[in-house]
């Protein structure tokens, strides 16, 4: 397998920055499920912390994979035989996942700078952190971490009624078994 994607399969760099973010992001959804049912202070200050850098490594590695499909690599080909409207759920699926992730940065960046809570997790401010939900931003994360857990749902639905279902294992293009 190459670095970079051949007509039936992802490359190395491509494979690996998916899966890479999908761990990313079930670490932060879990950690994001788990602060928003804490109380204590102390305890939920290294989680958000945690959350904020894995927040803005996965923001990255998002906006590097957007880049090196743009620059650097070119997506396998289509499946054969598949439906055009499939086709095109799974483009769009695929981008708004890239867009909802790049929101959910966004809106987690301008939750942390409006609060101030950036010195208290990460410089010499000690104190409590603040109370997130009066922040707007913090209301469309919230949101939007809801849509993600969505569309991630469609997407390994998807991929598990390809690889199950039609059997054309489809999987094997993301590093998951042989190809076909």
């Amino acid at each position: 397998m190459g670095w970079k994607s051949s007509g039936n399969r992802y490359g190395v760099v491509a494979i690996s920055i998916h899966w890479i973010t999908a761990l990313a992001v079930l670490g932060l959804l879990v950690s994001g499920m788990t602060m928003a049912g804490m109380t204590d202070d102390a305890a939920r200050q290294p989680i958000v912390r945690t959350h904020v850098l894995i927040g803005i490594a996965v923001a990255l590695l998002t906006l590097l994979r957007i880049g090196w499909w743009l620059f650097a690599d070119r997506k396998p080909d289509e499946p054969a035989g598949q439906p055009r409207w499939q086709a095109r759920a799974a483009h769009a699926v695929h981008g708004l996942l890239y867009a909802v992730i790049i929101v959910l940065a966004a809106s987690g960046v301008a939750t942390i700078a409006l609060s101030g809570a950036g010195y208290i997790l990460f410089g010499d401010t000690p104190g409590p952190l603040p109370d997130f939900m009066q922040y707007p931003p913090r209301l469309a994360h919230g949101l939007f971490a809801w849509l993600l857990m969505a569309l991630i749902v469609l997407h390994v639905a998807a991929a598990f009624y390809h690889q199950f279902l039609l059997r054309d294992r489809l999987l094997a293009r993301m590093g998951l078994g042989r190809p076909g």
